[in-house]
């Protein structure tokens, strides 16, 4: 996250940490057996760390669980980066308490200008900002104009940009898969951009109120 602040500690209790030796992207925990994250973080296995904040230091709020399965969405493509969501299902449930909690799915899409959080350990480009501790962002939802307009013909009905056209603010390499979160429901999830916190280049997001009626038949199916 550039730009960001440190999140109050376990504000974001549905964010979770992918982990296999290394934090490599972000994801949400969506009921106790679920994960979303984005299709482009894809492993077979993966440990998912909750209830963290400083990922390097054990704070004693912390669940590591293994994934039982990783499942991308159908129509994922790698090539222009569509439909980049992704379902882990734990080994075992997690525990919910003031450290772990799930976020809702939408059950409609967010307006353009909503006001929203974006939260990860990924990069902050800064030597001050502490990338270890859970960095978070507020940033509003773009028009799809405003959108299409940075990234001309790049743009499909499951993505989203979201941030600020003059640069500055924005998510970044090791986010990825992470939660947008906007009203208390999960809208977006950390996708791709063009450099990060540049000019005229805003994040993209995959769009979950599009993709919700597969996540939420997958969980029910799986």
């Amino acid at each position: 996250i550039v730009g960001g602040y440190e999140c109050t500690r376990h504000s974001q209790a549905h964010q979770v940490s992918l982990n296999s030796g290394y934090h490599f992207c972000g994801g949400s925990l969506v009921s106790k057996d679920w994960v979303v994250s984005a299709a482009h973080c894809y492993k077979s296995r993966i440990e998912v760390r909750l209830g963290e904040h400083h990922i390097r230091v054990n704070e004693g709020t912390e669940q590591f669980i293994s994934s039982s399965s990783v499942i991308r969405h159908p129509n994922y493509s790698s090539y222009n980066i569509n439909n980049d969501i992704m379902l882990i299902k734990l080994s075992k449930p997690a525990t919910l308490n003031q450290y772990v909690q799930t976020v809702a799915l939408p059950t409609e899409c967010a307006a353009d200008g909503t006001m929203c959080t974006v939260s990860g350990w990924g990069n902050t480009m800064s030597s001050v900002a502490d990338g270890d501790k859970l960095q978070c962002l507020n940033l509003p939802i773009l028009s799809h104009a405003d959108c299409d307009n940075s990234y001309p013909g790049m743009i499909t009905q499951s993505m989203f940009c979201a941030g600020y056209l003059e640069g500055g603010k924005d998510s970044c390499q090791g986010d990825s898969g992470g939660p947008v979160v906007c009203n208390g429901v999960l809208q977006g999830v950390v996708s791709w951009g063009y450099g990060c916190a540049e000019r005229d280049h805003p994040g993209v997001y995959a769009k979950v109120c599009v993709l919700s009626g597969w996540v939420r038949d997958t969980m029910a199916n799986y």
